[in-house]
């Protein structure tokens, strides 16, 4: 291991100077004092151990001979330490033969010097030893903050909100340099998201940044730091007790794109060439993730966009009915879902219910379970009942579609008479509701695509009051959770007191879904009289 070894261009760095002997160890303090160094000096091995570990030292110049131990075992220690590591220089007057020398190195000494030693030759070989060790320690540090940078890179290109982005941007701006760190991002929505690391490790705390910041930044040239008292550090600052520009500085990166730039400051008293490389490679990295996120969010919302123009606008109003629908898309996919929900009034009796879902997402996917809505309404419209609505659709997608599979329930709803009579085509069955207690109608049958025939409707006659609860998938499934178990959660959830409306926004609260896939959700209710 590399110890921390000073690289301030203002000192040439401290020495720790080991010897026993007054005479020698005020010449070698001395020699070392005129050219630069601070020196530290100890007269034992046990003396010398507790100055390193108690301050900073960047070289131990050590004699062999000391009356509490050997200087060989003293620097074995020092090498074998992790905390410790220091680069050592042995300097003797007695053990001055080739074997002697040679035991030295051999145990990890840097260099072995005999007395009398030269002047010029002490501090060139000080000067060649801590020249090599902090090159090294630089180089390894160097290392570790290209680490911390791919870190960087990766968790910014897997954000999936823009509070993530801000916040990974910061982070790793602040883990990269090991200081408090600023990022600001703007939205799709235009407003300017900003993430605050206040010491290296803290998590990210999120604002929004000044409408101001974008002007300032617009008119500043891009990959120039921007020193403390500018204007854009003014403006990319969050306001606070400590707020001031002392030792920030800000770096401003554009993409290629005609998207916004990304913000970055830093709070380092000195702001090397190495530091900025740094940092310009983490603005392109946050610029790419920022443009492929603003991409992937426009996407979404055109599709979103799309899938419920798909859909119909409400559900129509019938008095003694409370009826609500909900189509939640899925939050990580950006392309169109193939979930849907169909209400059609027949006639003042007949009431149409249908709620399906056509695999995959994709807009073929969205071609497909738009064909079958406007199919199924033709056929509903026709006269035909929910079995041979079932099976005209199997033939309509194995005339059209033979590689595409949807699960679809119908039901038609005799209005006078209370009566359901269903039909279902691999969908989860529907759930009734009667007086707080839930139950599945058992009503199934192969799905569509299968070119399998479908079983004949099953009719129920219907309490004075009730609600019936039709879902997709995607509400009630979970990674390692039966689906038996998430539809008992499901009947157990839905048996509560609650209007239709109410009802839909309970289950999706309930259910959490996370974006995992699309979500179609309909609720029918009808009270007693």
């Amino acid at each position: 291991m590399t110890p921390d070894i000073s690289t301030d261009v203002e000192s040439r760095g401290v020495v720790l100077v080991v010897d026993d002997t007054p005479a020698s160890r005020y010449i070698t303090s001395n020699w070392l004092r005129r050219h630069g160094y601070e020196v530290v000096e100890a007269t034992t091995g046990a003396a010398a151990l507790a100055a390193l570990v108690a301050q900073h030292v960047d070289l131990v110049v050590l004699d062999v001979g000391l009356p509490d131990m050997s200087g060989f075992d003293i620097c074995e220690r020092i090498k074998s330490t992790p905390a410790l590591g220091h680069p050592v220089i042995h300097l003797s007057a007695t053990s001055v033969r080739g074997a002697d020398r040679a035991h030295g190195l051999t145990r990890g000494a840097d260099a072995y010097l005999v007395e009398p030693v030269e002047p010029d030759e002490l501090i060139a070989t000080v000067d060649a030893v801590l020249r090599y060790y902090r090159a090294r320690a630089n180089a390894e540090q160097l290392a570790e903050r290209l680490g911390r940078l791919t870190a960087a890179t990766l968790a910014m290109q897997g954000a999936s909100t823009f509070d993530e982005l801000s916040a990974a941007i910061a982070g790793g701006a602040a883990a990269v340099l090991a200081c408090p760190a600023v990022a600001v991002v703007r939205t799709p929505s235009g407003r300017l998201r900003r993430a605050v690391v206040a010491a290296t490790g803290a998590a990210p705390q999120l604002d929004f940044a000044p409408p101001d910041l974008l002007r300032d930044v617009m008119a500043a040239p891009e990959g120039i730091v921007h020193p403390p008292g500018s204007a854009v550090l003014e403006s990319l600052l969050p306001p606070g007790p400590d707020t001031g520009t002392d030792d920030w500085h800000a770096l401003v990166v554009r993409p290629q794109s005609s998207g916004p730039p990304v913000c970055l400051a830093v709070q380092v008293p000195l702001l090397r060439d190495e530091h900025v490389g740094l940092l310009v490679q983490l603005g392109n990295a946050a610029v790419l993730a920022a443009d492929t996120r603003r991409l992937y969010a426009e996407e979404h919302s055109l599709a979103l966009t799309l899938q419920r123009s798909f859909l119909p606008d409400h559900p129509p109003e019938r008095p003694g009915f409370d009826t609500a629908v909900r189509y939640v898309p899925a939050a990580d996919n950006a392309e169109i879902g193939g979930d849907f929900y169909e209400i059609v009034e027949l006639d003042d009796d007949q009431l149409l219910i249908a709620i399906g879902d056509v695999a995959g997402h994709s807009i073929h996917a969205a071609t497909v379970m738009v064909e079958l809505r406007h199919a199924l309404r033709a056929y509903a419209i026709e006269g035909h009942g929910p079995s041979a609505i079932l099976d005209r659709l199997e033939t309509l997608i194995q005339h059209y579609h033979p590689s595409e599979f949807t699960t679809l329930c119908v039901m038609l709803l005799d209005v006078a008479g209370n009566e359901l009579l269903i039909a279902n085509g691999g969908h989860l069955p529907p759930l009734l509701v009667e007086g707080g207690e839930g139950r599945y109608l058992d009503v199934s049958g192969p799905m569509l695509g299968l070119r399998r025939p479908h079983p004949p409707a099953a009719r129920y006659a219907l309490p004075p009051a009730w609600s019936i609860v039709l879902v997709t998938d995607g509400l009630i499934e979970r990674p390692g959770v039966d689906l038996d178990d998430a539809l008992e959660d499901l009947r157990v959830v839905a048996g509560a007191d609650a209007s239709s409306d109410e009802l839909c926004t309970r289950l999706l609260e309930h259910f959490s879904t996370a974006g995992r896939d699309d979500i179609a959700l309909l609720v029918i209710r009808r009270s007693a009289g």
